[in-house]
């Protein structure tokens, strides 16, 4: 029998996977890692075929780039030519106290033959240059930092002047650092007085100046002059020659530079009434869905949008009559319309409601049995007559009677201390501003004095032979609750010194607090938990949330929502570059009557939900020259991009890379020097990256000097303070702040590995209820507690080394802090008080928007 052949079978040669060969020097780590375990990598078969894209491809795609930058430089220099081109913005800023800006402007106008408009409207005057084709609107500011910012905010250009006989003083430089913080386009520097300058320092001088300048600016390497009918020219041929420098936070937002304004009372209210806007739409597009921001006044709805042509005089020949009236370019949708309300009214009936524990109903009724007990030793106190009670120092007989009658009333003891003081934490720190993590009032620094009072509770006076004529100016002041000047200036100096105290061992000590001994650990650090990893460690973000955060707007994607409103923001009707009339509902008077040809009237509009509040965040560095300490929840004036609100900013570590894999970031109570740390607030929503700077707020709140000064833009040009400068963040409630506390403890007796730790609690209770936290020493030993040892708070700890004597032992505890909802619009005018002068039209002169609207 013969045998047949057998066959072998083989798969065809495409299907053969084959794998690159590859050497051992060149593996990655974590493939040999891979390697190790045994896994394998398998090529994706169905995967998009990648083609190399030839010489040609590359050509054309640096083309199609070009293209794109071509188009976008000839969109950006369209507006500003043809017949109904837009006037280019050019803000002439006095950076010496001896400039005159209207000298400046008036030799630009003189290069040009032209005549400088000797009228008394400082943000409209307009030059038309026909040989450039080129439109210019000069904005004379004036030496106040607000309207500074707000021409710079919106001009295309800024011409600043500058003395060749004095300096720049110490206003000018706050100037250049505000503008330079909140962005700026190109910048001209003129000097001035240089023909009063002899002509071998002409150069020297120029040299300084320019050195000067570019400190602040470094792509300027030229100061400019207009002694000269040729160097103003120049000055011109470079402005209108060039393409206006961007600020890219302001690039996609549209903003008016309003060249006039028209009020209309309402009929109900003649407080309140519509307010048209007219002038160049300039930045992104404006929908009427949106809602337009006034600075000092808040934000607005639009009635309608008008666009209102206006054509250059030497071409106003062959234009038709009908083309030149005012028609409607948008009006809202009510379905679609942005709403004013900033803040979700939360239904306190969706709240948890459940029935107290027997262990609750125990406590409180101890707290009952306590209170019963108070006052019972209340009224044997009275019974006996006088007695003594502990006042703050520094407090007036007048406000101690009061406190005695507010304690007596309340707490029913006179000198006494409740723990039920300390049961909220969150409303000490909130309310007084103070760290409530240091134990009482007495261990935060703030002393006492005693007072005697009799048996009618009256407080008697031992100094009674002071009965002089002083004397009894100085019981004037003490019955109106008043103190002197010296008490005033003496509390004021001992109130910073303290500051001074606590910023200094934050520094030498951060976080570093001593555990109450009249007080159990237990109840008094009751809402700090301990963390395993600070980094790592879960951490729930909606756990235990304040009732504000109830109000707050919140996105499911920030970034996904950003895109989708700038994308929105694109497709408006009302382009950049048309000259609009916008009318705005529900405005009061006083926003009509501050309108000022002397100073610059602006607007801005907000992109959609711009409006709700919710939980903000921005990056903020201390300010070199301001060296005060400046801590958590102090008062400041943010600037925040276009607008400006009162603040109380809490601030964080900023972690450099992103957050964290638990998002825990760690609570400051001083903005220190020299590092960048996180600013957080209750903020209305701001879509991109704006500039943020922090002010002082009596630095910054500059009162009008006379009645009609409001009217006519004559403000101090007080010296601001600036705290700080950074930039915004990504809105995000879900970060999370933890306050960071450290209980110390000193080793008693060492033995090896073990070791007796005193000091740090002070009874047995606290040592077992913190016994599962882990503790370390100051000099990197890491350990736990044992167990508890006698009753006075002693207890064993095992560590992974000996320690030394001379060693700390630390425990970290923390707690979830948030802000306060205290941001309220800022505002230069006293909200409060009524303008004496009312917007009062002509009754010969019909109002532009009655005639719009027949």
């Amino acid at each position: 029998m013969i045998k047949e052949q057998q066959k072998t079978f083989h798969h065809r040669s495409s299907l053969t996977q084959k794998n690159k060969p590859f050497k051992r020097r060149f593996a990655t780590k974590n493939s040999m890692r891979d390697k190790s375990k045994g896994r394998t990598q398998r090529a994706n078969v169905k995967g998009k075929v990648q083609r190399k894209h030839s010489r040609a491809d590359r050509r054309n795609a640096v083309r199609t780039e070009q293209r794109k930058k071509r188009d976008q430089i000839a969109m950006t220099t369209r507006i500003f030519s043809g017949r109904h081109r837009t006037p280019k913005v050019v803000a002439v800023v006095p950076l010496c106290p001896d400039t005159d800006v209207g000298s400046i402007v008036r030799a630009l106008f003189q290069s040009v033959d032209e005549v400088y408009p000797e009228s008394a409207n400082k943000t409209a005057k307009v030059l038309n240059i026909s040989r450039f084709k080129q439109t210019i609107q000069f904005i004379e500011v004036n030496r106040n930092l607000l309207d500074i910012l707000d021409a710079a905010k919106v001009a295309d250009y800024i011409v600043m002047g500058i003395s060749a006989e004095i300096e720049v003083d110490a206003f000018g430089e706050q100037c250049l650092s505000a503008i330079q913080n909140q962005g700026h386009p190109s910048v001209f520097p003129i000097v001035q007085g240089l023909e009063n300058v002899a002509p071998k320092r002409r150069n020297d001088v120029k040299k300084s100046l320019q050195s000067f300048v570019s400190h602040f600016f470094p792509d300027i390497d030229k100061v400019y002059t207009t002694e000269s009918d040729s160097e103003a020219l120049a000055i011109l041929r470079m402005v209108t020659a060039q393409v206006p420098k961007g600020i890219k936070w302001r690039h996609a937002r549209p903003y008016i530079l309003a060249d006039s304004v028209d009020f209309q009372p309402s009929s109900e209210d003649p407080q309140v009434g519509r307010l048209a806007l007219t002038g160049y739409l300039r930045g992104g597009n404006l929908s009427a869905n949106r809602l337009v921001h006034l600075p000092n006044f808040g934000d607005f709805q639009i009635d309608t949008i008008y666009h209102v042509p206006v054509a250059l005089e030497d071409a106003k020949g062959n234009s038709i009559e009908e083309d030149d009236e005012p028609m409607v370019i948008d009006q809202p949708n009510p379905d679609i319309q942005d709403s004013l309300v900033e803040a979700n009214e939360p239904d306190q009936l969706n709240n948890e409601q459940t029935w107290p524990e027997e262990e609750e109903m125990a406590s409180w009724q101890k707290q009952m049995d306590k209170m019963e007990e108070e006052e019972e030793q209340m009224l044997a106190a009275k019974s006996k007559g006088e007695r003594i009670i502990r006042v703050p120092k520094g407090t007036s007989s007048y406000q101690a009677a009061w406190i005695l009658a507010n304690e007596e009333g309340e707490k029913g003891s006179a000198s006494g201390t409740d723990l039920s003081d300390y049961s909220d934490e969150d409303e000490m720190m909130d309310d007084s501003g103070s760290d409530e993590d240091s134990g009482a009032s007495d261990e935060e620094g703030e002393e006492y004095e005693e007072y005697h009072v009799d048996a009618n509770g009256k407080i008697i006076e031992e100094d009674e032979d002071t009965g002089s004529n002083d004397g009894g100016a100085e019981d004037n002041e003490e019955n109106n609750g008043l103190l002197s000047p010296e008490e005033d200036a003496a509390q004021l100096r001992a109130y910073l010194k303290e500051r001074e105290r606590q910023n200094r061992d934050e520094q030498q000590f951060p976080d570093e607090v001593d555990t109450p001994m009249d007080v159990a650990a237990r109840v008094r650090f009751a809402r700090f938990r301990g963390l395993q990893s600070f980094r790592t460690s879960p951490w729930d973000p909606y756990e235990n949330l304040p009732q504000d955060y109830a109000r707050i707007f919140q996105f499911q994607s920030f970034k996904r929502t950003q895109q989708r409103v700038l994308r929105l923001a694109n497709d408006a009707p009302a382009k950049a570059g048309m000259h609009v009339r916008i009318i705005l509902t529900a405005v009061p008077a006083k926003a009509a009557a501050s309108f000022s040809p002397n100073r610059p009237f602006v607007a801005f509009g907000l992109m959609q939900y711009e409006h709700q509040m919710s939980v903000v965040h921005f990056t903020i560095t201390r300010n070199e020259d301001y060296t005060e300490p400046v801590r958590s929840k102090d008062p400041m004036v943010i600037h925040f991009g276009f607008r400006r609100y009162n603040v109380r900013p809490i601030f964080s570590q900023h972690t450099q890379g992103g957050a964290t894999t638990n998002n825990v970031h760690k609570f400051e109570r001083f903005l220190q020097p020299g590092t960048v740390s996180v600013g957080t607030i209750y903020a209305p929503i701001q879509f991109g990256t704006v500039p943020i700077s922090l002010y002082l707020p009596e630095s910054v709140s500059q009162q009008p000097t006379g009645t009609g000064a409001a009217m006519n833009g004559t403000l101090m040009s007080a010296m601001p303070t600036l705290v700080g400068t950074g930039t915004s963040l990504e809105v995000n409630p879900s970060r999370i702040l933890a306050k960071r506390i450290i209980l110390t403890g000193a080793p008693f007796k060492i033995h090896k590995r073990g070791a007796v730790i005193r000091y740090m609690f002070f009874n047995a209770d606290d040592v077992n209820w913190f016994k599962p936290i882990q503790l370390y020493t100051k000099y990197g030993r890491i350990g736990h507690i044992s167990e508890s040892l006698g009753t006075h708070g002693y207890m064993k700890c095992i560590f992974d080394g000996p320690i030394k004597q001379m060693d700390t032992v630390c425990m970290n505890l923390y707690k979830r802090v948030f802000p306060k909802w205290n941001t309220s619009l800022w505002s230069e005018y006293d909200q409060d008080e009524v303008l004496k002068r009312q917007w009062d039209e002509p009754a010969s002169k019909q109002s532009d928007i009655e005639a719009m609207e027949l």
